[in-house]
């Protein structure tokens, strides 16, 4: 049974591309950093390209539901604006309409929409898709309806943060909205959306602290697979959103990572696919021995194989010989295959934060060029904020290279 159709949403100027669907915005192949606010007001602005928008359309584009200051749209807009001005007259793209609002008038604007494949609940329990994952609304326990925003707004929030992550499928905030005033089952919901994994969550705001109760279910078995309780005070709600929004995605990812380990482990050895392979190989990567690192190299030549521009497990080779490198002789062979595998990560996996991150790795440690790798690793975490290994392993090479202040930053950051 067809269960549901995601759409990728594109939007093109100059040398610039916003891709809607995880919000990021990129001049050529490289990821600029702005935060969802800027990439908000970004986009409703090139949705009607010189045509005049409002401040207040604007405003809640960029902070739906909210009351807020003026001058938080002119300094979103003034970030908007330096980040254009790397392109020729790029900070004249967006023009103050004096009393009024704003308005896109750079480059021409180019659309594009596209819907995937759809996706079958039984392809992905046999595993022939990626893993997909769904946020259900937040409950909120206050009973105050006014307060919904802050739970509406940690929903969405959670929906970007694991839409940054290459390897997962995230079902679009707005069709979880419409689950939000009727009630279904869990295991219901699943079914008609074909996922793989559901998040629950419920808020609850008192006394100046909120409180988040958060479920991680398996549709396949309705096993809980994590559950995690949050409880901080509410001095900053948009702060605290952001943290707690970092906090979530960075234990969901490698939850989930190891449900699906678990899962390929109970499949075939003659079904394995590339992803598979790849996934099986992680515990062996990880480990940094020569043994096992050998072991892993043999379902990762077999997944490149199959997939030759597969970023991720190129990035895995390139970890496993750097493992040989530097625990099994420091042969010119070991180093050599290092560099050629993180070279291949970086080409193909531009948007996976992970083959990025160990691509870096291999190319400061073992090729000692530290000026690309650490572009490799900020890149990986424009793309994915919460990703603990990239700070891991930026902070390793800081420390090598003596930067001690900085290493301690980045390890105090993945902590």
């Amino acid at each position: 049974m067809v269960s549901a159709r995601l759409m990728t949403k594109r939007i093109t100027f100059g040398p610039f591309t916003l891709d809607c669907s995880t919000g990021l915005l990129w001049r050529e192949q490289e990821p600029v950093n702005l935060g969802r606010r800027a990439v908000a007001l970004l986009q409703r602005l090139l949705e009607e390209p010189g045509v005049p928008v409002s401040k207040s359309a604007l405003m809640e584009a960029a902070w739906p539901g909210l009351a807020v200051e003026e001058s938080n749209l002119t300094v979103q807009v003034a970030t908007l604006r330096r980040a254009l001005l790397e392109a020729a007259g790029g900070d004249a793209w967006i023009e103050t309409l004096s009393r009024h609002g704003y308005r896109f008038v750079g480059p021409a604007v180019q659309h594009e929409e596209k819907l995937t494949e759809p996706m079958h609940a039984s392809a992905l329990r046999e595993g022939h898709l990626k893993p997909t994952v769904a946020v259900l609304p937040f409950t909120h326990l206050d009973g105050d309806p006014a307060q919904g925003y802050f739970a509406d707004g940690m929903m969405t929030d959670i929906v970007t943060g694991l839409s940054r992550i290459k390897w997962l499928t995230v079902i679009a905030s707005s069709t979880m909205l419409t689950f939000k005033e009727r009630w279904v089952g869990s295991l219901q919901i699943c079914r008609d959306l074909g996922v793989r994994y559901l998040l629950e969550g419920s808020v609850r705001k008192s006394g100046g602290r909120v409180r988040i109760n958060l479920h991680l279910i398996d549709a396949s078995s309705g096993a809980q697979v994590w559950a995690e309780r949050y409880d901080t005070s509410t001095n900053d709600v948009f702060a605290l959103q952001d943290e707690i929004t970092l906090a979530i995605v960075g234990a969901i990812e490698p939850t989930l990572r190891l449900a699906e380990i678990e899962r390929v482990k109970r499949k075939r050895p003659d079904s394995l696919d590339a992803y598979d392979l790849v996934l099986q190989t992680q515990a062996d990567v990880f480990s940094g021995m020569p043994d096992r690192v050998t072991k892993a190299l043999v379902l990762l030549e077999r997944a490149i194989k199959l997939e030759p521009t597969y970023a991720l497990a190129h990035a895995f080779a390139a970890m496993c010989h750097h493992c040989l490198f530097l625990r099994a002789g420091l042969t010119e062979r070991s180093r050599a295959a290092s560099l050629h595998h993180a070279r291949q990560a970086l080409v193909h996996g531009q948007d996976d934060a992970l083959a990025l991150t160990f691509a870096g790795f291999s190319i400061g440690m073992d090729g000692h060029d530290h000026a690309t790798a650490f572009v490799a690793l900020e890149t990986a975490l424009v793309l994915s904020p919460s990703s603990a290994i990239t700070y891991i392993v930026g902070g390793v090479m800081l420390g090598w290279t003596g930067k001690a202040e900085r290493a301690i930053e980045w390890g105090g950051r993945a902590l």
